[in-house]
């Protein structure tokens, strides 16, 4: 009850998908050399946002 429920497009999952697909990747190949950034680097799938600025690396929505 009372909870929001956003529409994320197929697309928009399929390029999280890829962009943590690619990082995994990376990261196999050039290891971190700090882990508490890596851990902020995981952004919950569910946490993700689409718009005009979501490709912002500072997670910052501007409206």
């Amino acid at each position: 009850m009372g909870e929001i429920i956003r529409f994320v497009p197929k697309s928009e999952r399929e390029r999280v998908r890829l962009i943590r697909e690619a990082r995994s990747r990376y990261d196999s190949i050039f290891p971190p050399a700090d882990p508490v950034s890596e851990q902020q680097d995981k952004t919950p799938v569910s946490h993700a946002f689409c718009g005009a600025n979501a490709d912002r690396s500072d997670g910052v929505l501007l409206s």
